[in-house]
């Protein structure tokens, strides 16, 4: 489908296109984003909706704009980073990224998450336990921060009340 033949375009000039479609390919250039994330920045510069539209679509059709790419690659580079399910999921639901689409990459990984977390641990505070109480919590709320589940954090650091 040419930007000619969507029923919206009717209604905008030809060149807008042009120049909305290369925005939106410079913006993808930088980094995947999701449809959600284009349309707010390309309004934020005074595109219409209407063609904001007709040229996600066409994007979409041609595989420059993908949100299952997307996911793939930020679920990837966030738990290398060091950030657990809970926060990937809500940044990409920030991102406007479907669930149905968030979940695979999430389960993929689900039996690495405590590998994941102890590395984190380990980085972050070495391969000690709490020592105390106030230990146990400050460790805990930085694990909760960077988005891993309450009983995973409770199972690493194994206090005992």
């Amino acid at each position: 489908m040419t930007l000619d033949d969507h029923p919206a375009s009717t209604s905008v000039a030809p060149e807008q296109l042009v120049e909305l479609e290369q925005v939106a390919l410079r913006l993808l250039a930088m980094r995947e984003h999701a449809r959600l994330e284009l349309t707010r920045k390309l309004t934020a510069r005074g595109f219409p909706a209407p063609a904001i539209d007709v040229v996600l679509d066409r994007l979409e059709a041609e595989g420059a704009l993908d949100e299952t790419r997307l996911v793939e690659r930020y679920v990837a580079e966030r738990v290398e980073k060091g950030f657990g399910p809970l926060r990937i999921r809500a940044e990409l639901n920030d991102k406007g990224v479907a669930d149905a689409l968030i979940e695979p990459q999430l389960r993929h990984l689900r039996e690495a998450w405590p590998e994941h977390l102890a590395a984190l641990h380990a980085r972050r505070f070495g391969d000690t336990p709490p020592a105390d109480r106030a230990s146990y919590a400050k460790r805990a709320r930085f694990l909760a921060r960077r988005g891993f589940p309450t009983d995973m954090i409770r199972r690493l650091l194994r206090w005992n009340d």
